[in-house]
C-alpha cells in the first residue's frame, strides 16, 4: 500500500471526518482501511459488534464465515440479529445489516465451517484473521493457518462474566499455541452455551478485538502481540499479562513441527468422545418413561454447580465432571447397575460415562441432549438456559 496520501471522496470526508481529525490516523490511516481485507470466523456474540464497528470504520472488505442459523438464544447478545430473522443464515443477515451500514464495505459470506481442508484458501486473501469462535478445535486451527500463512489473528474468549483477547502475529511475537500448548481435556470447559455468559461481555471483548484489527491494519499504536489482556465484569477490571515467544513451540518455535493442517477434533480429544461406541444412549422421553415406571438407575448431573441451581431434573445426583474422577469412591454403590448421565446438552456427560467406563462401570447410558432436551420434550416447568 502505497504512503502518498490520495483523496477521498467528498461523502467518504464526511463519513469519516472523526477519523480524519486524528493526527496519527488521518487520510492515510482511513485509506489503508478503506483497501484492507479482514475476515471474521463466526458471527455469534463476538462476530456481530466486530462486524458492525469493522464496517463502521471502513475496512473495505469485511468477510464473514459462519454456518449456523439464528436462533432464539442468540438475541441476548448476537446484535446484528432480530426476531425477524429467527430461522435465517446468520451470514445471510450480517451481510443486509452490514450493506445497509455502509456501501463502502464489500461484504464476502461463507456459509461453511472452517476445515483443516479449506482454511488456507479462506484466509490467503486477507490481511487479518479474526477469531470470534467458542471452540478449541477452531481455535488452534486458525491459529495453525496464519501462522503458516505468515498472517496476525486477533483472538478474543469470552464465558460467564470474564473474557479475554490479544493479538497474535508469530512473525514478530508468540502464537496461540504459545499461550496454550495443549488443549484442555474434552468437557472440562463448558461451552457458553453450557455455561452461560453475560449478554454485555461479548461486545466488550468484540470492541477490543476490532480495536487491535484497526492498529494492526492502519500501523497506529501498539497491539497486544506478546499481551493477553483479561477482563472480569463483576468485578469491573482489567488485567494484562506478558506472553513470550516459546522457542520449543510446534508451531511457530525454532523447529516447527506442524507444517501442514491436521485434524484439530482429534487433537483437541474430540474425536475419541464423540465416537464413544460403548455408551448407549437414551432419550429424554424414555429417561423419563422408566422414571415414571419407578425403575431403579442412578441418573447422574454432571453439571457445574450454577447450572444445578438454574435447573435441574427432580431426583438427579449431582458430581460436576470437573470432581468425576476424584468422587468416583461415592459412586461404586452403582458400578454393576444403570447410571444415566446427563449435562446441558450431551457432551460432557459422553465424557463422564468415558470416565466412568474406565474405572469400571458397567451400565452407563447417555441422556441425548441433555437437561435441554428434557426442557424442550418432557418439561417446559424445568427452565432452559
Amino acid at each position: 500500500m502505497s504512503d502518498a496520501q490520495p483523496l477521498l471522496r467528498p461523502d467518504q470526508f464526511e463519513r469519516y471526518r472523526r477519523h480524519l481529525n486524528l493526527p496519527e490516523f488521518g487520510v492515510l490511516g482511513q485509506r489503508r482501511l478503506l483497501e484492507s481485507r479482514v475476515l471474521l470466523i463466526g458471527a455469534g456474540g463476538l462476530g456481530c459488534p466486530l462486524a458492525q464497528y469493522l464496517a463502521a470504520a471502513g475496512v473495505g472488505t469485511l468477510g464473514i464465515v459462519d454456518f449456523d442459523v439464528v436462533e432464539p438464544s442468540n438475541l441476548q447478545r448476537q446484535v446484528l440479529f432480530g426476531t425477524a430473522d429467527l430461522g435465517r443464515l446468520k451470514v445471510e443477515v450480517a451481510r443486509e445489516r452490514i450493506e445497509a451500514m455502509n456501501p463502502d464495505v464489500n461484504v464476502r459470506t461463507y456459509s461453511e465451517r472452517v476445515t483443516s481442508d479449506n482454511a488456507l484458501d479462506l484466509f490467503r486473501d486477507y490481511d487479518v484473521i479474526v477469531d470470534g469462535t467458542d471452540n478449541f478445535p477452531t481455535r488452534y486451527l486458525s491459529s495453525d493457518a496464519c501462522v503458516l500463512l505468515g498472517k496476525p489473528t486477533v483472538y478474543g474468549a469470552i464465558l460467564r462474566f470474564e473474557g479475554q483477547a490479544s493479538s497474535f502475529d508469530a512473525t514478530r511475537g508468540p502464537c496461540y499455541r504459545c499461550l496454550f500448548p495443549e488443549p484442555p481435556p474434552p468437557g472440562s470447559v463448558p461451552s457458553c452455551a453450557e455455561g452461560g455468559v453475560l449478554g454485555i461481555l461479548p461486545g466488550i471483548i468484540a470492541m477490543i478485538q476490532a480495536t487491535e484489527t484497526v492498529k494492526l491494519l492502519t500501523g497506529i499504536g501498539e497491539p497486544l502481540i506478546g499481551r493477553i489482556l483479561t477482563y472480569d465484569a463483576l468485578s469491573m477490571k482489567f488485567q494484562e499479562y506478558r506472553l513470550k515467544k516459546d522457542p520449543d513451540c510446534p508451531a511457530c518455535g525454532t523447529n516447527p513441527t506442524v507444517t501442514k493442517l491436521i485434524d484439530y477434533e482429534g487433537f483437541c480429544g474430540m474425536s475419541s468422545v464423540q465416537q464413544e461406541s460403548a455408551v448407549k444412549e437414551i432419550s429424554a422421553a424414555d429417561v423419563h418413561g422408566r422414571l415414571a415406571a419407578g425403575e431403579r438407575f442412578l441418573l447422574l448431573d454432571v453439571r457445574n454447580p450454577d447450572e444445578w441451581e438454574t435447573a435441574r431434573i427432580e431426583g438427579a445426583t449431582r458430581v460436576p465432571l470437573a470432581e468425576l474422577e476424584a468422587r468416583i469412591s461415592e459412586l461404586l454403590d452403582w458400578k454393576d447397575r444403570p447410571i444415566v448421565a446427563h449435562c446441558h446438552h450431551g457432551g460432557r456427560s459422553a465424557k463422564a460415562c468415558e470416565i466412568l467406563a474406565g474405572a469400571g462401570f458397567s451400565d452407563l447410558t447417555n441422556l441425548i441432549g441433555g437437561i435441554e432436551a428434557w426442557s424442550l420434550t418432557v418439561d417446559p416447568e424445568v427452565e432452559r438456559y
